[in-house]
C-alpha cells in the first residue's frame, strides 16, 4: 500500500480535493461511478470565497474564461416584477473580497477540474468504480466496488454526495426529511429570454409558497432557470427525472409573465424534491472521513452548497500536507470545517422560509417586507461571513 489518498466520488467537491492535493504534492486517486465524466445539473453559482479556492488551484484563466462575472443581484416580487437591489457584485466583489462572484454551468466547472487534474496526472480518476462499502483496520482502509478488485489506501475521503455510501458504511442509513418544496430546473437560450429580464445580473423572484431563481451562464448564451415551490405530491430525490413545460408552468401558474416567457423556452425541464438532513455532530472515524454534500447537504437558498465543498477540499490539502496521509489530518480538517458547514446548513434552510414568506402575497405588504428583510445591515449578516471567508489561509 502507498500514500496515495482515495477518493470516492468525481464531482465538483472530490475533483476540487483530488487537483488541491496534487498542488500540494499529494499523490490521490478519485474512483468514480459513472463511465465517462461529465456533470449532471444546469447552474452553479460560485461567490468570492469560492473562487479564491479555484485561483489559487490555479483555475484563474478558465473561471474567467467559462464563467459569467455578474454585476449583481436582484430581488423581484413574483406577480408584479417590482425590483429591489440585493447587492453589488463584479468590481465591487473584488475590490471588497479580492475575488470576483461567478455564475457558472456545472459542466463547464466539472470540466475545468477534470481537465486540470488531467494535465498533472493523467490517471488519477478512474472510472466505472461504484463503491459498495468500506472496511478499515489500524493499517488503512480497503473500498469496495460493485464490480472490479477492492482497492487500499491509508486514508479515503467520501465525496460521494448527498446519498453517500461512504456516509451509510461509516455511520449507517441516514433518515432525510422531505422539506415540502419541489424545485424544477432547465436552461433557457439567450434569445429567448424576456426583454424584461435582466441578463448581467442573478435574480430571485420571490413569492408565497415559493420562488425562481435565474442567471446567466455558458458565457451569456444561456439562462439558467430554477424554480421552487411547496407542494408535498412528489418525493423524487434525484436531478434527472423529467417533468414537462406544462406541469413547470402549472406550479407557478400565477407569476409574472416573464418567468412563463422563460418556462416555456426551457430546453428540458427536470424535477427533484428537496430533502433535508441535519447537520452531522462529526463525520471522521478513524481512517476516513466525508466531504461537501456527503457530510452537509444543503437546500440551494444560499447558493453555498458547491462553494463549501471547494472550502472543504482546499482545507483538507492543506491538513493533510501539514499531518501527513494519516487520520490525525482528517480530525483536524473535520475541526476547522464543521462549524462553519453546518452553519451555512442552517442559514440555506433559514432563507427557504424567508423567500417564502406569506407576506409576499400582495403587493402593498410585500414591498415593506422585502425592504425589512433585504436591508444592508442583514444582507451583510447574511452573508459577510461567508464571501470573507478564505480556505487557503485558515489556520490548520
Amino acid at each position: 500500500m502507498t500514500d496515495k489518498v482515495a477518493i470516492v466520488g468525481g464531482g465538483i467537491g472530490g475533483l476540487a480535493a483530488a487537483l488541491a492535493m496534487l498542488r500540494h504534492g499529494i499523490d490521490v486517486e478519485v474512483y468514480e461511478q459513472a463511465p465517462e465524466l461529465k456533470e449532471l445539473g444546469a447552474g452553479v453559482q460560485i461567490s468570492s470565497n469560492g473562487t479564491r479556492v479555484l485561483y489559487a488551484l490555479g483555475l484563474k484563466e478558465g473561471v474567467e474564461r467559462l464563467g459569467v462575472i455578474v454585476a449583481g443581484k436582484e430581488i423581484r416580487l413574483w406577480s408584479t416584477g417590482q425590483t429591489w437591489k440585493l447587492f453589488d457584485l463584479g468590481a465591487i466583489s473584488v475590490e471588497r473580497y479580492g475575488s470576483p462572484y461567478v455564475m457558472f454551468h456545472r459542466g463547464d466547472m466539472h470540466s475545468l477540474l477534470v481537465d486540470a487534474i488531467r494535465r498533472e496526472r493523467p490517471d488519477a480518476l478512474v472510472l466505472n468504480r461504484k463503491c459498495v462499502g468500506i472496511a478499515q483496520d489500524g493499517e488503512g482502509v480497503e473500498i469496495q466496488f460493485e464490480t472490479g478488485a477492492p482497492a487500499r489506501a491509508p486514508i479515503v475521503i467520501g465525496a460521494d454526495g448527498v446519498q453517500s455510501r461512504v456516509r451509510a458504511a461509516l455511520f449507517g442509513a441516514d433518515r432525510p426529511e422531505f422539506t415540502g418544496i419541489v424545485a424544477w430546473r432547465g436552461l433557457v437560450p439567450r434569445e429567448k429570454v424576456p426583454a424584461g429580464v435582466k441578463m448581467n445580473v442573478g435574480t430571485n423572484w420571490v413569492g408565497p409558497g415559493g420562488h425562481v431563481v435565474h442567471y446567466p451562464v455558458r458565457g451569456g448564451a444561456l439562462m439558467n432557470l430554477v424554480g421552487l415551490l411547496e407542494r408535498d405530491d412528489w418525493r423524487v430525490e434525484s436531478w434527472t427525472v423529467q417533468g414537462t413545460r406544462d406541469e413547470f408552468a402549472n406550479d407557478f401558474c400565477n407569476w409574472h409573465p416573464d418567468i412563463h416567457a422563460m418556462i416555456r423556452s426551457v430546453d428540458v425541464p427536470y424535477k427533484w424534491a428537496l430533502f433535508a438532513r441535519p447537520p452531522m455532530p462529526a463525520w471522521t472515524s478513524g481512517r476516513v472521513t466525508l466531504l461537501g454534500d456527503a457530510c452537509h447537504s444543503m437546500l440551494p437558498m444560499l447558493a453555498q452548497g458547491a462553494v463549501t465543498a471547494l472550502e472543504d477540499g482546499y482545507v483538507l490539502a492543506r491538513c493533510i500536507e501539514k499531518y501527513g496521509v494519516q487520520p490525525e489530518a482528517l480530525h483536524r480538517y473535520e475541526a476547522v470545517r464543521r462549524e462553519r458547514a453546518n452553519k451555512a446548513v442552517s442559514g440555506s434552510a433559514e432563507n427557504a422560509k424567508r423567500f417564502h414568506n406569506p407576506d409576499l402575497a400582495h403587493a402593498a405588504g410585500a414591498e415593506a417586507y422585502v425592504t425589512r428583510e433585504w436591508q444592508e445591515e442583514k444582507v451583510k449578516q447574511r452573508y459577510e461571513w461567508l464571501f470573507t471567508y478564505d480556505a487557503t489561509t485558515v489556520p490548520v
